[in-house]
């Protein structure tokens, strides 16, 4: 057992903190119960503040700390782009795309798409939806999660699943969105300080107790490991195909998770006016700078540590699967900072958790069990509806997991290849919605069906090619097979346009600078470690 009992004790007193800020945020007033904009949006009261460390909380889980170190270790820091072309999307849909949704006041996606196109697309995005964040996602974090834990303690992996999933929805269920994004506060402080420490410790111990002793070692042992754009038949270039990383299919990715992601989008939906909910995403997207600081880093500093002057990792064991390299750098480290830093990865992976069930159970419940199935009962009944599917998508998840994702090398990139099958259509589909008024239900359908088709047979007969290069081919066939279809079938009528006349993009002056500093911050990233 990695852990000591001042580790034990720091996680409890990170679970006590936890609980009693939920407990606090999720009370009612005396004689009111919760509605459903509430529970699934947070009354739409969200602060910047919480909204920015709410999305970071969301998006950085276990796919993401675990997931990307073992990439870090096995192709080095160009993993990043993951992370900081994210800043530049998070800046785009501020200041583009929130404008719209607000203004139509929407819960979730699927009803956006009710309005756009009718109910047929919005029930199959919506069972999509459902299914993927339930099969995919909560699969993906609860796995890489349990490994972890299963390293740290020894105790089996599916039980530390479990206990994992537990937790989440011990704090989150009852609070709905307002507690998933207030407690999110506490989970980045841990997260990025538990970052920073298992950075600031691996590098000293390269470079024998100095930081930049150890970055120095790095770069001359390892300079591979600094390339962010990789030429042909380097290792890498099979995920990350060099130039086409920052011109190709990623963008569609990235446009795919922070524009139309439910679990994510859905804490500027809560916010409680739209500048609030602009300055809540460029603060996200400043968190997304340091992120690899605390991800990558790591990774890469275990490429070092593997060597045999070192011999404090097992090479072996993490060539065979890079996703054991965070939870084996956590084993080496001093106790008592073994505890934070697991303190730090057990927030980065319940918000997550907390955050998609939250999700699963606002789409599963306001756009298929109270349109469909019950349109008439009260508010609380729809939120007590929303808390039995969350406890039920997470055990569901709990018993997929270990089937679905046991057998491959790197979950993280395994991940990002089956959301690539089906992000064309989606992003076509909402773009085409949003900026081609000429767009129907039957050219978002055929967007939809190209995505799948597409995907499939461009992976049978062109599997050797990278996955996010197929991805962008993808997504020009959705474009162009939801505006031909469109023309050729009867147009939409017209309470279904989306007239932008009213829709205002116009940002304020805190919001430009800052973006401006951040989009200078990435060129200056790309100019040096190009």
């Amino acid at each position: 057992m990695a852990l000591t009992g001042l580790d034990f004790a720091v996680l409890v007193l990170y679970a006590l903190i936890l609980f009693a800020v939920a407990i606090y945020v999720s009370r009612e007033p005396a004689g009111t119960k919760k509605t459903t904009e509430d529970y699934f949006l947070a009354g739409r009261s969200l602060p910047w503040w919480a909204i920015g460390a709410s999305l970071i909380a969301a998006n950085i889980s276990a796919e993401q700390i675990i997931g990307m170190s073992g990439e870090g270790f096995r192709i080095g820091l160009a993993i990043a782009a993951y992370e900081w072309q994210a800043a530049l999307v998070l800046i785009i849909v501020a200041k583009f795309f929130l404008p719209i949704f607000l203004k139509r006041e929407i819960y979730t996606m699927p009803q956006f798409l009710d309005q756009r196109f009718g109910g047929g697309v919005k029930v199959t995005l919506s069972i999509f939806w459902i299914f993927l964040y339930t099969l995919v996602n909560l699969t993906t974090v609860l796995w890489l999660g349990g490994l972890a834990v299963n390293t740290l303690t020894g105790l089996a992996v599916v039980p530390s699943m479990a206990a994992l999933g537990a937790f989440a929805i011990a704090y989150s269920i009852f609070g709905g969105l307002k507690a998933v994004a207030l407690t999110d506060i506490i989970q980045v402080v841990i997260l990025i300080i538990g970052g920073l420490v298992i950075a600031f410790l691996t590098t000293s111990m390269i470079g024998s107790g100095s930081v930049f002793g150890g970055v120095e070692r790095m770069f001359t042992e390892l300079p591979e490991k600094f390339d962010m754009i990789f030429e042909p038949g380097q290792d890498g270039y099979d995920t990350l195909p060099g130039i086409w990383t920052l011109l190709g299919g990623l963008w569609i990715l990235h446009l795919n998770y922070w524009a139309f992601n439910q679990y994510i989008i859905q804490r500027a939906l809560g916010a409680k006016d739209l500048p609030e909910a602009q300055k809540g995403l460029v603060f996200a997207a400043a968190l997304k700078l340091i992120m690899p600081l605390i991800i990558v880093v790591p990774g890469i500093a275990a490429a070092v540590l593997v060597m045999p002057e070192f011999g404090v990792l097992d090479g072996e064991v993490l060539n065979a699967t890079s996703d054991r390299t965070y939870p084996s750098i956590m084993s080496i480290m001093p106790g008592g900072f073994r505890g934070l830093i697991f303190a730090a990865l057990v927030a980065a992976i319940v918000s997550s958790l907390a955050s998609m069930v939250n999700s699963i159970s606002t789409i599963a419940t306001m756009d298929i069990y109270r349109d469909y199935l019950n349109k008439d009962a009260t508010e609380t009944h729809y939120v007590t509806v929303g808390r039995i599917i969350a406890v039920a998508a997470m055990v569901i998840a709990v018993f997929a997991a270990q089937p679905f994702l046991g057998g491959f090398e790197s979950a993280f990139q395994t991940v990002q290849e089956y959301t690539g099958f089906i992000a064309p259509g989606v992003v076509a589909v909402f773009l085409l919605g949003m900026f081609a008024q000429r767009t129907n239900k039957y050219g978002a359908f055929a967007a939809l069906a190209v995505t799948i088709i597409g995907s499939i047979v461009l992976k049978s007969t062109m599997g050797d090619a990278p996955f996010i290069n197929r991805t962008g081919l993808v997504f020009i066939a959705c474009l162009v097979a939801g505006v031909v279809v469109s023309r050729l079938t009867a147009a939409p009528r017209e309470e279904q346009l989306l007239r932008l006349g009213d829709v205002q993009t116009k940002t304020t002056t805190g919001f430009n600078v800052w973006s401006l500093v951040i989009i200078a911050i990435l060129v200056l990233i790309y100019v040096v470690f190009w």
